[in-house]
């Protein structure tokens, strides 16, 4: 039934073509079909392409990279981030709170996408503010990840997206993926009023206005880079090189500060039938992954959904649709 769902994507012009992969005890199965774009012209989806993995870039490389300076003692998941960025202003706000999307961190900035980096990342200190449901309610942001990514320039003195090519691509053996890409390798995103075609840049504009200083999107990886880093995940490659086998496993849990929003650290959660919890999360670009680190499974799926155009609902009842059928049929 997965499968089919999977075939339907492309099959019913939901999305242009599908890279997918899932892994179970050890088992593979993954395919490539449809079409890598549409526009200008119709072009073949082949193995072996870069994806913009948009917000992937956050569980891939931002969380593992503050869950190793955890671990480092570098850091505390409950230390108010005002002690390493004296620029915020507002002391409630932890690292735990910007991981589970709890920081309440709200407020609009006007005219962002014409800011350059530092107009932006200053516009971010100075305009957004915590609201009263501050480890109440899970709201999904970016600017929680941006502000991460801020804290590890501080400790490591280095661009972030520098960072993770050094601490995570490099030890995760992820030799394929990385921030800078040739873009003739890269499947496209957008047709842009402004940009054109958006192929080999990051899709989304607060990571293009941020650059190599951006911690909530930019990343590009291959489908084979997405399995490797799933097969990290699940321990099948034994011990990460940069986490502890406690530390991954203690993420399949609630880890909000009031225990109740069913988010871990940097990923959400979904529910197995059996009340299992497995790791989730979702690319703006149209990417997924679910880890099921018990029962040895993940399901990985690569698409451009916003190619030629962003607005694609159907998309997003039909990736819900996989999911549902994924976690009964696993």
């Amino acid at each position: 039934m997965t499968t089919r769902l999977l075939h339907d994507l492309a099959d019913k012009h939901i999305v242009p073509g599908v890279s997918y992969a899932m892994l179970h005890r050890g088992q593979l199965q993954a395919e490539v079909f449809g079409e890598k774009q549409t526009f200008p012209m119709h072009q073949k989806l082949t193995a072996g392409l870069l994806y913009d993995v948009a917000s992937l870039t956050k569980i891939v490389c931002t969380t593992p990279m503050i869950l190793k300076l955890v671990e480092e003692q570098k850091l505390a998941l409950d230390q108010p981030i005002t002690e390493l960025l004296p620029r915020f202003n507002d002391p409630r706000v932890t690292v735990r709170h910007l991981l589970t999307h709890t920081s309440a961190i709200t407020g609009y900035i006007e005219n962002r996408d014409q800011l350059n980096a530092g107009e932006l990342l200053s516009a971010i200190y100075e305009q957004m503010y915590v609201g009263d449901w501050i480890g109440q309610k899970v709201i999904y942001t970016d600017i929680g990840m941006i502000l991460l990514g801020q804290i590890i320039e501080k400790i490591y003195h280095l661009p972030v997206q520098t960072v993770f090519e050094n601490e995570i691509l490099q030890p995760l053996q992820l030799n394929e993926s990385g921030f800078v890409p040739d873009g003739k390798y890269c499947v496209p995103t957008t047709v842009d009023s402004i940009r054109g075609l958006i192929q080999g840049k990051v899709h989304d504009p607060k990571a293009f206005v941020l650059g190599k200083h951006c911690a909530s999107a930019g990343l590009f990886m291959t489908l084979n880079d997405l399995i490797k880093y799933a097969q990290w995940m699940l321990g099948q490659f034994g011990k990460m090189p940069i986490l502890s086998t406690t530390m991954v496993e203690s993420l399949f849990a609630d880890h909000t500060p009031s225990r109740t929003g069913h988010r871990s650290l940097g990923f959400d959660l979904r529910d197995a039938p059996d009340g299992r919890l497995c790791l989730y999360h979702t690319g703006y670009t149209g990417t997924f992954i679910l880890l099921d680190r018990q029962k040895q499974d993940a399901l990985i799926v690569l698409t451009n959904r916003v190619h030629p155009r962003q607005q694609n609902a159907e998309y997003l009842r039909a990736r819900e649709q996989i999911v549902q059928s994924y976690l009964i049929e696993k």
